[in-house]
């Protein structure tokens, strides 16, 4: 097993991997080849997670730094389980416990962690822009694990993979996605991605939260789910993210579940084999009934799951491979 795995690893690298980025910041400067190859490099990485000893000597001696601003629970961990099942070394950093709450400006806390010698930098903010702003002056690898509202590439990346186990490929598949999209980084990165191997996507929400120059992206706008949902191959829920509004943006919880909350009776209308997709953390009641959230059509905790391997396929692709020119 281990053998086959080193084989096919050696296979993609003697291909070049069509992936030469020295930083992973965003979905939309990436190709479609581009992320075939991280999303077939996460094949040759999954069943690690399935084994007794999940763990290969990929990067050992490499060392990485999570530097997380903003909470996280699903993409902290899966990153650092990723680092760890490589053999990589990994520090967690802590903002409530570091020289952050004492004043250090966000460039000084990179400097005097990029003093230390780390091989790569995660980097979570609630600004966007933040990680390519690192990378101006930063020497060392950048990986975007979220910047305010603007890019999260590795859900997407997480979010392809998944798609891709359970409809194979992405030709005109229908995915709707639903909610609070003008604050949504998950949305965005996935319209990209989604757009660059041929999906349809159609956004869905209220109108507030989901303004009309999203067309220029290249998507489908509808503001009534019970009609947009007609026909999805998949259903992709988004929460509602308080914390990044600063303003009331619908009239009440109770209307919002009530036009846009997911339930047994609006999945109906979606294709029979339809999945549904959440990038957490979940609001039950709110965006999607309990029920929808844990039913056999449900791969949340599948896209969790995937995380890992599609996490150990970026840190691989950026950190095992030979040397490669920054071009971001």
């Amino acid at each position: 097993m281990k053998s086959s795995l080193l084989s096919r690893l050696e296979l993609n690298r003697r291909r070049d991997l069509a992936f030469k980025h020295k930083h992973l910041l965003g979905i939309q400067g990436l190709t479609s080849s581009e992320i075939v190859s991280v999303l077939d490099t996460a094949e040759s990485f999954y069943e690690v997670s399935t084994r007794e000893v999940k763990k290969v000597p990929t990067l050992r001696g490499k060392t990485i730094i999570n530097l997380f601003y903003e909470p996280s629970t699903r993409t902290r961990s899966s990153f650092e389980l990723a680092a760890k099942r490589l053999s990589a070394d990994i520090v967690n950093f802590n903002k409530q416990t570091s020289s952050v709450i004492k004043g250090e400006s966000f460039k000084d806390t990179i400097l005097n962690l990029e003093a230390m010698n780390p091989d790569a930098i995660i980097i979570r903010h609630s600004a966007s822009g933040i990680p390519y702003f690192a990378t101006t002056f930063c020497q060392h690898r950048i990986i975007n694990a979220g910047d305010g509202s603007h890019e999260h590439p590795t859900q997407a990346l997480l979010d392809a993979f998944t798609i891709r186990q359970e409809k194979k490929n992405f030709k005109d598949l229908k995915v709707i996605i639903v909610g609070d999209i003008i604050h949504s980084r998950v949305a965005r990165s996935n319209i990209f991605l989604l757009n660059k191997m041929g999906a349809k996507v159609v956004l869905v929400g209220p109108p507030a939260l989901l303004p009309v120059e999203f067309k220029n992206f290249g998507v489908e706008i509808d503001f009534n789910l019970d009609r947009a949902i007609q026909g999805a191959d998949v259903v992709m829920m988004l929460r509602i993210q308080l914390e990044r509004q600063a303003a009331n943006f619908f009239p009440s919880i109770r209307e919002y579940r009530n036009l846009y909350s997911l339930t047994e009776k609006r999945f109906r209308k979606a294709k029979k084999n339809a999945i549904i997709m959440h990038p957490g953390p979940i609001n039950r009641g709110v965006e999607i009934s309990t029920d929808m959230a844990d039913s056999a059509k449900s791969v949340i905790l599948k896209q969790v799951e995937n995380g890992i391997a599609v996490r150990m396929a970026v840190l691989y692709l950026l950190l095992g491979g030979k040397k490669r020119e920054a071009i971001d």
